[in-house]
């Protein structure tokens, strides 16, 4: 049986297509909100089809010191072209981009998790200095 960790894939986002994309200022002042903006295919566009398609991104926020990260967000793409018609027949088509806020006194990491539906999970991080 496979460790979830083990599963977990990453790159660097310019040349792969899957992984997520973290924007947001590396620094920030204690109690500054910070706006993190997340994305799928920044560099290279993934695909967005029926067949083909990032379901959702998580986000987490590990804070130096502690055990376990907090979750920010879930957020799903549920449009992916499909109607009852059949596959890739709507011009309906969610986007795997999402902006989420949060505010911390601690430094820590930015992790976020993106699923494709057909190359499985993909990770990135990002340090956050906080002063």
């Amino acid at each position: 049986m496979a460790d979830l960790k083990d599963l977990l894939q990453g790159a660097d986002w310019k040349t792969e297509k899957h992984v997520p994309v973290i924007d947001c200022p590396g620094k920030i002042s204690k109690g500054q909100i910070l706006q993190v903006e997340l994305s799928v295919g920044k560099q290279i566009a993934h695909p967005n089809t029926t067949e083909h398609h990032i379901k959702f991104i998580e986000v987490y926020f590990l804070a130096k010191g502690e055990k376990f990260p907090y979750q920010l967000g879930r957020f799903e793409f549920t449009a992916h072209g499909e109607s009852v018609q059949g596959p890739n027949t709507s011009t309906i088509f969610s986007e795997p981009k999402v902006t989420v806020y949060f505010k911390t006194d601690k430094s820590g990491t930015i992790m976020a998790v993106s699923y494709c539906n057909i190359h499985g999970i993909w990770k990135s991080e990002k340090e956050i200095d906080v002063d």
